[in-house]
């Protein structure tokens, strides 16, 4: 890094700095003011939300990881952070030309025929662009933001420096893992920011999918030669989400049919690579024109080992049997840390979870309530489950977390395409035989 890269890293650090200070400080007085009214309930949650959402980048994504980690992080924590949106500023598109130009080192239309000014979609990290290659290939084009790279450094040193205050002055949260929490989000940023790795995760699922000779599925083509750290130059996708049953209908005799192969191909790829994507909402998997299931977007993926994978299949089964027993052999197995726990006791405490879990089942009635009742779902099942492991001496992986946040998504796409099966009970009609 020459001279004045560390001067302009180190004036946008200082003002990163002082801003974050800045809004802090200012949501610390609203939630004084707020125990002051009385206003005692989610009122830290609310405000350190707030304060993420308008810090942007790196906070948004934090509390999207403590969304996505329920049996990590206090209940009234992780449901408020489920409003993190990655609604931010937009890059104007002089910026995107900027950042294009100087990643390939020449004028934007000396590598596309045609460059949309509009972005397809804005988030914290990156924004999407349309394009054509001069070959006449459809494409869309990753640009991440101009200045991410500086704030995350920043951002990180700083939540660092408040996990150890943290962790000085409250025994218990040193204990809790908080420095191990903050450094595995870390990790996971530092991946989702970097391109060359998602396109290495993209290809590596095409090689699972070629290696298994699986052809109901596919992942957009990767443009090396139009990417780099900061650019991700992608094959564009033409297809429907499968939350839209009309537009499904178009594309498949059979919806049913389409969910259950999304199923077994994502299933599949736990068992036999132990990578899976783990971000499956309807933005990222789709049903494409040919008939095919499109996955994109591989900024966040998960790995499982055998272990986990053993653990989560005899939980799943456990689930579909209403077996408690076979519930808390599950969470057993996925700890590797697990010693002297009394199964017969968190099997007691895990049949609440079943009761639980069949009556959801039985309000879920009209398709309107499907995503409500869903994450009423999801959060009520995983804290419980995070409380009942912790009371009985068990650390649930963050993997688990992740792969039941994608069982919520498929949840949705079988109560919309396929409402007379039972994603739980009917787990012979997808999971592999492994």
């Amino acid at each position: 890094m020459d001279f004045l890269s560390k001067l302009s890293l180190g004036f946008h650090g200082t003002l990163r700095t002082l801003d974050t200070t800045r809004v802090l400080t200012t949501k610390l007085g609203q939630i004084l003011w707020d125990l002051i009214q009385g206003n005692r309930k989610l009122e830290l949650a609310i405000r350190t939300r707030e304060a993420f959402e308008e810090l942007g980048a790196t906070y948004i994504k934090l509390g999207q990881f403590i969304a996505s980690a329920p049996s990590l992080f206090p209940e009234n924590f992780s449901k408020e952070m489920e409003k993190c949106l990655d609604s931010v500023r937009p890059l104007s598109f002089w910026e995107v030309r900027k950042v294009v130009e100087s990643e390939l080192n020449g004028s934007l239309n000396q590598f596309f025929s045609r460059f949309e000014e509009i972005p397809l979609a804005s988030a914290s990290i990156a924004q999407v662009h349309a394009a054509t290659t001069h070959t006449g290939f459809d494409v869309v084009v990753k640009v991440q933001r101009p200045d991410i790279e500086t704030t995350l450094q920043t951002d990180m040193s700083l939540i660092y420096l408040i996990a150890i205050l943290l962790s000085k002055i409250d025994p218990a949260l040193s204990s809790s893992g908080l420095l191990e929490i903050v450094k595995e989000f870390h990790d996971t940023i530092i991946q989702e920011i970097d391109f060359i790795q998602e396109a290495k995760n993209i290809e590596e699922f095409e090689n699972y999918l070629t290696k298994v000779n699986e052809t109901r599925a596919k992942v957009p083509r990767v443009f090396h030669e139009y990417s780099t750290k900061r650019i991700l130059t992608m094959e564009r996708f033409y297809g429907v989400p499968l939350t839209d049953l009309n537009a499904i209908k178009k594309y498949s005799k059979n919806p049913q049919e389409t969910v259950v192969n999304a199923l077994n191909i994502w299933f599949a790829s736990l068992s036999n690579g132990g990578m899976f994507h783990a971000d499956v909402h309807a933005g990222n998997l789709l049903l494409l024109e040919d008939g095919k299931l499109g996955f994109i977007d591989f900024g966040i993926v998960g790995r499982i080992s055998e272990k986990v994978w053993f653990g989560l299949m005899l939980f799943m089964n456990g689930l579909g049997m209403q077996d408690a027993s076979m519930l808390a052999k599950g969470l057993i197995e996925m700890d590797a840390t697990a010693k002297g726990i009394n199964e017969r006791k968190l099997a007691k405490d895990l049949q609440e979870v079943i009761s639980m879990m069949e009556e959801l089942a039985r309000n879920v009635q009209v398709p309107e309530d499907i995503n409500k009742i869903g994450e009423e779902k999801l959060n009520k099942i995983m804290f419980d489950i995070a409380k009942i492991s912790k009371d009985n001496g068990l650390k649930i992986p963050r993997e688990f977390g992740l792969l039941i946040k994608q069982m919520l998504y498929f949840d949705r796409y079988v109560k919309i395409l396929a409402p007379e099966m039972d994603l739980l009970r009917d787990q012979k009609k997808y999971l592999p035989s492994k």
